[in-house]
């Protein structure tokens, strides 16, 4: 089921974590962690979208890569 990974991501916090390092950095560190996410999934923005984004919306692709590489990784452990 894809929620089980979710669940656990919530019950030992990782997610908060995650959420609250995204949340202090700015967007050069933002980018720069999206550029470094291993997943096995592409992403594949370019320079002057991610650039023109807002922080919000950059912060909640980098969430939400991490949450379904996540997720991925549950179901084939």
């Amino acid at each position: 089921m894809a929620t089980e990974g979710v669940g656990r991501l919530r019950r030992d916090g990782q997610m908060e974590k995650l959420a609250g390092r995204i949340a202090k950095m700015n967007r050069q560190q933002v980018i720069a962690l999206l550029r470094s996410f291993e997943c096995s999934f592409k992403l594949d923005f370019t320079d002057e979208f991610l650039e023109a984004i807002s922080m919000e919306r950059l912060r909640h692709i980098i969430l939400g890569a991490a949450l379904h590489a996540h997720n991925l990784s549950c179901k084939s452990a």
